[in-house]
Parts: C-alpha cells; sequence; structure tokens
C-alpha cells in the first residue's frame, strides 16, 4: 500500500523529483576505480557520504568495498578541505599501501570549490605520495549527473592520467595486437563475458575499468585489501599506443574513448551495449574487423541461443514491458526485446544526457509507435507509476526500487541494473553476449509462465506450456 495513493492523471512537472530513476555520480566513481588494480577509492567529503556509497555498493554486490573519506568537520565546511586530504593521503599510503588513490569529490567539496589538481600538486611537493604511487581525481557533484556520468568521468580521469604513447622495439607488430575495450558501467561477470569473447576471437586487450575478480572475488579464507582483479596499470599506460578503442555504452565509455582518439589519435568506435542477438553481433563484428577470428564454437553459441528464441518467442509476443534505468542498459534490453516480440512501451532513465531519445526512437522506430520515454529528473519512478495505473503492463524490468510497484499493480519483476538490494547472485552470471542474452530469455519466460499458471483457471491449468 505504500504507493495506492499515486494519481493517475498526469501533471507536468518542472523541478519535482520523485522516487527517481538514478543515484549520484560518487557510486560510479567509487564503483570504477574499483576496476583498477590495487586502487583505493577516496571521498573527498563528509564520512556520511562514504558511508552512503560504500554501503549501496556493498548491499548490491553483497562484498565488503574498501574506501577512504576525508572525513570533512564544520570547519573544513567552512574553510575547505584542503588539509583532510592531505592527512588522509598520508595516512592511506602509510596504513593501505595502495598504488593508485583515486579521489572523487562530494557536494560539499564542490560548493566549497576545493581545487583537487592543486591539492594533489601540493601532496607531491611535500612528499606525501610515494615514489611509484599515484593519486587521480574526478570532479562529481552529486548535484548533477548520475551514477553513470560519475563512472564516465573517472573512467576518463584513468586515461588523463595514466594512458601514454610509449615507443620500443617492436612497436608497430605489438600494436597491430592489441585492443581498448571500454566496457561500461556492467557487472563483474559481464566483464569476464567480454574478456572471454575477445580472447575467443584472438584479439589481444586492455579492457578497462574491469571489477571482475574485485566485487565477485572468491572466498579464500584469508582478507585480500586489493584482490588480484582489475585492470593492470601497466595495461592502461599502454593504451594510447593500441591499434584502435570499441567502447561500449555511449553515456558510460564514449568520454574515454574520445580522449584517447584526442590525445593519441587511438581510432574509436562507440556501440551500445552487446545485451541481445544484434548487439552482440555489431560487437563480434567489430572485433572481426580489428583482426579477430570468429571460432566455429562462438557461432554455434550464437545458433543456441537463436534456436532457444524461436522456441518460446510465442511466449513473448505482443508483451507490454516498462524499463527504467541506466541509458546504455535500456537502449540494448530495448532492442532485444522487440526483437523478441514484446512491447517497450514505457522507458524512463534520470540520467541526463543528450542522444539518449534518440538513440530509443533508432531502437524502437515504428514498431512500437504507443512508447512513451522519457529522460531527465522528472523521469523519475512516480512517473512511472502513473503511467502503469493508465495501461498496465505485462512486465516490469528494473532495479529494486521498482518493487513498490510491481506489489501494488501485482505485475511480475525482472530485476535488472544498478541497484538490486534485495536479492543475490545477480553479479555471478553475465547478461552480455549470447550466454546472457540466453539468460535473459530464461528468466523472463520464467516470469511469464509462473504468470500464466498462477492466474490459470481451475480447467485451464496445464501440465505443459
Amino acid at each position: 500500500m505504500l504507493l495506492r495513493h499515486t494519481p493517475s492523471e498526469v501533471s507536468a512537472r518542472s523541478a519535482l523529483t520523485v522516487n527517481p530513476a538514478k543515484t549520484c555520480q560518487p557510486i560510479g566513481a567509487m564503483y570504477a576505480a574499483l576496476g583498477l588494480h590495487g586502487c583505493l577509492p577516496h571521498s573527498h567529503g563528509s564520512q556520511g557520504c562514504c558511508s552512503y556509497h560504500r554501503s549501496t555498493l556493498t548491499r548490491h554486490y553483497k562484498e565488503p568495498i574498501m574506501a577512504t573519506t576525508s572525513s570533512f568537520t564544520e570547519g573544513s565546511s567552512v574553510f575547505g578541505g584542503q588539509a583532510n586530504l592531505l592527512e588522509a593521503l598520508t595516512n592511506i599510503f602509510h596504513l593501505y599501501d595502495p598504488t593508485v588513490v583515486a579521489v572523487h569529490t562530494t557536494c560539499l567539496s564542490e560548493t566549497i570549490g576545493d581545487d583537487i589538481p592543486q591539492i594533489i600538486q601540493k601532496a607531491k611537493d611535500e612528499g606525501k605520495i610515494p615514489e611509484g604511487k599515484y593519486v587521480i581525481h574526478v570532479n562529481t557533484p552529486s548535484y548533477e549527473g548520475s551514477h553513470v556520468t560519475g563512472f564516465a568521468g573517472m573512467t576518463r580521469a584513468m586515461v588523463d592520467y595514466f594512458a601514454s604513447k610509449p615507443s620500443f622495439e617492436g612497436e608497430e607488430a605489438w600494436k597491430a595486437r592489441r585492443v581498448n575495450v571500454i566496457p561500461g558501467w556492467l557487472e563483474p561477470a559481464d566483464y569476464r563475458e567480454v574478456k572471454r569473447l575477445c580472447a575467443a576471437l584472438g584479439l589481444q586487450t586492455v579492457v578497462f575499468p574491469d571489477t571482475s575478480d574485485v566485487v565477485d572475488a572468491p572466498k579464500t579464507g584469508s582478507f585480500e585489501m586489493y584482490p588480484k582483479g582489475g585492470t593492470p596499470l601497466s595495461d592502461l599506460i599502454e593504451s594510447g599506443a593500441c591499434r584502435a578503442t570499441v567502447a561500449l555504452g555511449p553515456t558510460a565509455s564514449k568520454p574515454a574513448a574520445t580522449q584517447l582518439e584526442t590525445k593519441f589519435q587511438v581510432p574509436a568506435e562507440v556501440l551500445e551495449l552487446p545485451i541481445g542477438i544484434r548487439a552482440t553481433d555489431r560487437f563480434i563484428e567489430a572485433l572481426r574487423k580489428l583482426g579477430g577470428t570468429v571460432p566455429d564454437w562462438l557461432t554455434a553459441e550464437r545458433g543456441r541461443t537463436v534456436d532457444l528464441l524461436s522456441d518460446v518467442q510465442q511466449y513473448f509476443y505482443g508483451k507490454r514491458v516498462a524499463l527504467w534505468g541506466d541509458p546504455d542498459q535500456l537502449v540494448s534490453l530495448s532492442e532485444f526485446l522487440v526483437d523478441m516480440g514484446m512491447r517497450p512501451v514505457y522507458v524512463v532513465t534520470g540520467s541526463p544526457g543528450k542522444r539518449f531519445e534518440k538513440r530509443m526512437a533508432a531502437v524502437l522506430g515504428e514498431r512500437v509507435p504507443e512508447a512513451k520515454i522519457r529522460q531527465g529528473a522528472t523521469a523519475d519512478m512516480f512517473l512511472m507509476h502513473q503511467w502503469i495505473k493508465n495501461q498496465k503492463v505485462d512486465l516490469l524490468i528494473g532495479n529494486t526500487y521498482g518493487k513498490y510497484i510491481a506489489r501494488d499493480e501485482d505485475i511480475p519483476f525482472l530485476r535488472h541494473g544498478f541497484p538490486i538490494l534485495d536479492r543475490q547472485g545477480h553479479a555471478q552470471f553475465p547478461t552480455v553476449g549470447y550466454v546472457g542474452a540466453m539468460r535473459l530469455i530464461e528468466r523472463i519466460l520464467g516470469l511469464l509462465l509462473d504468470r500464466k499458471d498462477r492466474d490459470a483457471a481451475e480447467p485451464a491449468f496445464e501440465l505443459t506450456l
């Protein structure tokens, strides 16, 4: 009964956001930083900010998320946080010995106007950053952007601070075999699947960031501050000398890919996330054009996915779907749903941007003319609920915050995206690639057939569906 008072009449709003379909930038910056091996994220702000960001990531991944904070007090809030950050860096390198400290700002430090590059330079001048250690930064005020733009900012900062174009003997032969892959915001299992596909085509890749074996590290019986996963710093340093860059997801990955192209003339191709058969085909084709060879077993894997879909597509045909979450995820998911015969009729994202609605229109085109797409501050869960109250859907797809709508409106609900706070295991199974497509088909099919069984009258309750 939490949302029973949501009115069905949709009113124009210019400023008010109710239950936003996003979270704040520092969470994304923190998650991206965890994808660099030996990196410790640092929140330049109050303890409460860092606690919220860590707890959200911890609840989603069910793993302890390591991060530090500048611990602003009233004095820092008035006079600035330089002294706090300088002392923090001293303590961090002494106590935790990271290779990289990745500083992201918060609302408080951004409002004060702390000059982070100047503070980092002062720390270097005063010898607070040991030899062979690094400090990078990104500006991530929570009052603008979203967790996706924070992720994109930190990924670009990795290029700004570390990417180079080293010269060495045999450089051309080395360059011909190496490709950057910037996979965007994905689960650790998805990063692992992206790397598997790249290796399948025989390419050597620099994948960054990469949280596999970091936020899903195996249990060994002993605590590791820095698990073995994450992109090696040496790979990131060499990214400016690679043959090309394939960026997955324009919102999360394009800024870093563009920066590599601008600074080092590494040509970039920006694709949608490889969720679904068609998007995965485009990713595989991009790798093939860069010198990869598609093995027969991968072609067979695609064939099994197509076969599964052809076996069950009658259960999907015409089903109306409502989605919310990150722009890159929504575009690829919607394309896959349309290919499955479903109709993504309501799509909202709180992440800002200029091209999301055009990207969605390109995916849906004339195939779902009734689709309602909204982006920005007023594209929230309140609006989604109002749309659903006016005309129901058959399936919800999005993060945990949709469970209230699912309960109140009695609609099947597939949890997907970030954050998922009330289920476990989502980080361990990919949704990208052909394997991920098969998993999505199976999960959606299970929800729809469970509902069919539940609602069936006694004479129509069949053993075989």
